[in-house]
């Protein structure tokens, strides 16, 4: 997994200057700042976990201004900050002290789970920085939003699947509840993005 990890990283100082600056547009000085949070408020509406959703987003509220792309761009960027965060921590438990055989083989089949949706999440942000230029055909940008949309969707599902592994009461344990918080909380966040993602893909399809 750590040449896959390196790759990402390597992936995320190509991404993450989206979390300081707009890559589609500049909010106007005239705008009142609360009409960004307002949006992202709107906007988080439309996701399942519309608390966590604004909890994510409002920080950069200035800078997605009213821009449905860089909303759904900022969205992914967040999510694949957090996925790779709980997925290093995730790697650690393999070395963890009086870890059990089933436990170490669970918590092993996880990290491949999430380093595979980190990929899909990663794949995801270059082809909306795609979406996001000038030029592109209606047919080209219809079939590029598909595309994130069928690689968050996949991501979302390699984390749920990390989970399958500690299925059963035999599972249970400070391995598995540590795990799940973390888990769960990224599913939650990515599931918010793919959202996100949708409704700016919907808008465009209409």
């Amino acid at each position: 997994m750590e040449p896959k990890l390196t790759h990402l990283c390597y992936c995320l100082l190509l991404f993450l200057p989206l979390l300081s600056q707009s890559a589609i547009a500049k909010p106007s000085s005239s705008t009142n700042p609360n009409n960004h949070i307002n949006f992202i408020v709107s906007s988080c509406r439309t996701t399942r976990y519309p608390k966590l959703c604004i909890k994510c987003l409002a920080a950069f509220a200035s800078k997605i201004c009213h821009n449905e792309n860089q909303l759904a761009r900022t969205a992914l960027a967040v999510t694949l900050v957090r996925v790779r965060s709980t997925t290093g921590y995730v790697a650690k438990l393999t070395k963890a002290r009086r870890i059990k055989r089933r436990e170490y083989l669970a918590v092993k089949d996880c990290v491949e789970n999430l380093g595979d949706g980190l990929g899909m999440l990663a794949q995801s942000m270059r082809e909306m920085k795609q979406v996001g230029r000038s030029g592109r055909s209606r047919d080209e940008f219809l079939w590029r939003l598909s595309n994130v949309e069928t690689w968050v969707s996949a991501a979302l599902t390699d984390e749920t699947t990390c989970l399958d592994g500690f299925d059963g009461k035999v599972m249970d344990g400070v391995v598995k509840s540590a795990i799940r918080r973390r888990v769960v909380h990224v599913a939650r966040v990515t599931s918010n993005a793919l959202a996100l993602v949708n409704r700016f893909a919907a808008r465009h399809k209409s």
